[in-house]
């Protein structure tokens, strides 16, 4: 084992990008068995007091926090830089720096929803604060990458969140959604922002994804269980940034311990996103039939609900024999296979992706029985819902 380091981490990890960062940290401290005493705050919150008395070896920070950056730029032992990329070379730290590369995650979503067939863009993002410069960056990138591919981008910052002003600033964000185009695909900054959209197109009740499609950035937690919809989100690499911000650190102290000169020119690693992760609120088909897309919103938002083919034709308020023939001609199936394929979907999303009972996924998709649930994925998989989430779910969630 290596010499005994005393490591502090600086980052708020109530956020999620923070906590997979801190995550990647620990997978290089126990794969490469580094002998390391990590300290971090015990409420997850990033403190900058007492800097000059820390007694520690090195730091590992979250340079997108300006106050964090800038209370370490005069630090005298190892600093690890974590944060977004940055077009302009001149804004990057004189630290070692490890970044998410901000243009191929608009990339990677602006792929996502053109695949999807849209035509129309557009981008909300964040007032513009010193403290976010990472969001400046996104609306940058997604507006020069619209340009480049031929289509405008409408952006809308919005307004800062906070109690007081929460109803003012989705009364803001609603008028700018009834604004858009329909279909629109909206990039949001973070999932939180994405969030705020799902909310602001269920209150204007402009549909999603038929007419609004909306992709976020961070595959958060949060965002996708608070909303009814669930929400399509570039997942960041973040695990990836943490394991190489602690081999950067790593090496740091070795060149420290050995005294060998500071190079000329601090290293710096862009991290690509790890993919898009395609959920409802980016399911979108180009529908025609204004009855067909009132459908299949009321399907997606409550399949799971158990309901039957006759609450679909009521909320949409014509005959049952038009409805099957419109969604015939439009979807290739009928209703009813609509709302079975909307409850294997769900089904196939928390097996894959939550540690839920396998008896509690039946009940939350709306089957009428464990037993009914095995039969159907026998049926369409040949398998179990057991076989299914062992063979699909991530190594990391395991």
């Amino acid at each position: 084992m290596d010499q005994q380091h005393s490591i502090r981490l600086l980052f708020n990890a109530n956020k999620v990008y923070d906590r997979q960062v801190i995550e990647g940290i620990g997978h290089y401290l126990h794969s490469s068995k580094v002998g390391w005493d990590v300290f971090l705050e015990e409420d997850c919150l990033a403190r900058l007091n007492n800097l000059d008395a820390w007694e520690v070896d090195g730091v590992i920070a979250d340079f997108d926090d300006q106050e964090i950056r800038d209370a370490l730029s005069s630090f005298r032992k190892p600093v690890i830089g974590v944060g977004g990329s940055y077009k302009n070379e001149a804004d990057y730290p004189n630290v070692p720096y490890v970044a998410t590369d901000n243009s191929r995650l608009i990339e990677a979503a602006f792929v996502h929803l053109k695949q999807k067939g849209l035509e129309s863009f557009a981008f909300y993002g964040l007032p513009i604060n010193e403290s976010r410069k990472w969001a400046l960056e996104r609306e940058k990138a997604v507006i020069d990458l619209c340009r480049r591919s031929g289509f405008e981008c409408l952006v809308y910052r919005g307004y800062e969140t906070t109690p007081e002003t929460w109803h003012h600033n989705m009364n803001r964000l609603s008028d700018w959604i009834q604004s858009l185009p329909a279909p629109t695909g909206v990039i949001a900054v973070t999932d939180a922002r994405a969030r705020h959209l799902l909310q602001a197109c269920d209150k204007v009740q402009r549909l999603v994804p038929d007419q609004i499609s909306i992709v976020g950035i961070d595959d958060d937690d949060i965002a996708r269980n608070l909303s009814r919809i669930s929400l399509s989100s570039v997942s960041q690499g973040c695990f990836e940034m943490g394991v190489q911000a602690a081999r950067l650190l790593h090496k740091a102290l070795d060149r420290k311990a050995s005294n060998r000169p500071e190079p000329e020119t601090f290293p710096r690693v862009l991290v690509d996103p790890t993919g898009v992760v395609q959920r409802q609120s980016t399911d979108f088909k180009a529908l025609q039939d204004p009855y067909v897309i009132q459908a299949m919103h009321f399907v997606r938002q409550h399949a799971c609900r158990g309901i039957k083919v006759e609450q679909v034709v009521d909320y949409v308020g014509i005959s049952r024999s038009n409805l099957e023939q419109r969604f015939v001609q439009e979807c290739g199936h009928s209703v009813h296979n609509e709302i079975h394929n909307a409850k294997l979907e769900r089904a196939c999303t928390l097996l894959k992706d939550s540690h839920e009972a396998i008896n509690l996924v039946a009940e939350k998709c709306g089957y009428p029985s464990l037993q009914y649930m095995y039969s159907v994925f026998k049926k369409h998989f040949s398998m179990t819902p057991k076989q299914y989430r062992q063979e699909h779910t991530n190594p990391k969630q395991a």
